[in-house]
């Protein structure tokens, strides 16, 4: 407990490195085919999982889209970096040889698909007569709006010509064997990079109650797409018949391994849940007042208890300021506990990025009021402003990683000492 800020940064670098394809990827995969195997993917974890691929099969044909900055050298299998989380032309383009480099497989060959977290973003090819312009613009409003990432991939399936199993759908009648990191709550396969893989059974009347629940105006291309007979496949069809869909890493595994650490140094752990969702804020206020209460039923020779999560948790953005939703529940968390002693806290996401700035997350003590009274930040004129990171900037806290190469989704560890 000497330095509790470095204790639950280790949590975090354990989770982070259980996830890491290149340690957790080679035992799903079968022996190399004798014909034709082509890999495609999508995701911040995609080029690492590409990597991992190699290491095993040696160089292979395919093609892969990862974030900008998240490349990783292979032999054979292309990698092209493209926009997240609003997509861009680069993802548009890279999805769309994507699509010609399934056409025309047979039943001997086949395709092993990567798919992980960002997907969504970095996989893209509009539906309809929808522009890549129109297509940045509903994202964005999602992405602002506190949908749930359920909801929010129910309409990116019906908007794409590749989500909801429509990339599995063209390499049929190839063989298919998706692997899968999971960064949905409840690791769903249908949610992850929504599900380009996965059978959907979603309407498009669906997705466009979703947009008017959240305000969000749709062109008139998007109304025409959802007007009409969507893409997306159902779950039944034919065109899946041959795909085999496996989630080999998940946050589960990660929250695990990161509270083995916490056992083995004697502190008392509690799993909370690996698929907490909610609006970032107000689970970080129930999370203060539960760590009060458990330090208030502690006795002075007790061991420190620690409590873990994981999950997707969501900003409804109403302020100018640059923030996250991990950044903003340590800001939250911060707040309400008004600087109570013993109490320490971290909130990253796995794969590096929180919202769209180049911060995993933060980290907050009972200082952190303190700090920010003595560098004139005022942490509730940044809550209300959606400005977590820039909070953390100036009163320090911040927890830069660069890119992980994975992402299981948000980690959260409260680290609770006895009062004194």
């Amino acid at each position: 407990m000497s330095d509790p800020i470095r204790f639950l940064r280790r949590l975090f670098d354990r989770a982070v490195e259980v996830a890491d394809p290149m340690q957790s990827l080679a035992g799903s995969l079968p022996p190399r085919p004798s014909g034709r195997l082509v890999v495609v993917g999508a995701g911040k974890a995609s080029a690492r999982m590409a990597e991992a691929v190699e290491a095993v099969y040696g160089p292979c044909e395919g093609l892969v889209i990862t974030r900008y900055g998240y490349a990783r050298p292979c032999a054979g299998i292309e990698i092209v970096e493209a926009a997240h989380p609003v997509p861009d032309r680069a993802g548009m383009e890279a999805s769309a040889r994507m699509l010609e480099l399934l056409a025309g497989l047979g039943e001997d060959d086949m395709v092993l698909a990567l798919i992980s977290g960002g997907a969504s973003a970095l996989l893209v090819q509009p539906a309809g007569a929808i522009t890549l312009e129109e297509k940045q613009a509903v994202n964005e409003a999602l992405l602002a709006s506190g949908a749930a990432i359920g909801q929010m991939n129910v309409v990116r399936k019906h908007l794409s010509r590749v989500k909801g199993g429509q990339l599995a759908a063209a390499a049929h009648p190839a063989r298919m064997l998706a692997l899968m990191i999971s960064d949905v709550p409840g690791d769903d396969p249908a949610m992850i990079g929504s599900g380009p893989t996965v059978g959907d059974a979603s309407t498009p009347l669906e997705a466009r109650a979703i947009l008017e629940r959240h305000g969000i105006e749709m062109p008139a291309s998007v109304r025409a797409v959802l007007d009409g007979p969507t893409g997306v496949v159902p779950p039944g069809d034919a065109r899946l018949a041959r795909v085999e869909n496996v989630i080999y890493a998940a946050p589960s595994q990660s929250l695990e391994a990161a509270a083995g650490i916490a056992r083995d140094a004697g502190f008392t752990v509690r799993v909370l849940g690996d698929a907490l969702e909610g609006e970032a804020r107000e689970m970080a206020r129930d999370h203060a007042a539960l760590a009060l209460e458990l330090q208030g039923a502690l006795g002075s020779g007790d061991a420190p208890v620690v409590l873990l999560s994981g999950g997707e948790l969501t900003v409804t953005r109403k302020g100018d300021g640059i923030g996250g939703p991990n950044a903003e529940y340590a800001l939250a968390m911060a707040i309400a506990l008004e600087g109570a002693p013993g109490i320490h806290a971290l909130a990253c996401d796995t794969d590096g990025v929180d919202g769209a700035a180049e911060v995993a997350g933060a980290t907050i003590g009972p200082d952190t009021l303190a700090r920010a009274l003595a560098a004139g930040a005022d942490p509730a004129d940044a809550l209300a402003r959606n400005d977590a990171h820039g909070f953390f900037e100036a009163v320090g806290g911040q927890v830069v990683t660069g890119p992980t190469l994975t992402n299981v989704n948000d980690f959260r560890a409260i680290l609770i000492a006895p009062r004194g």
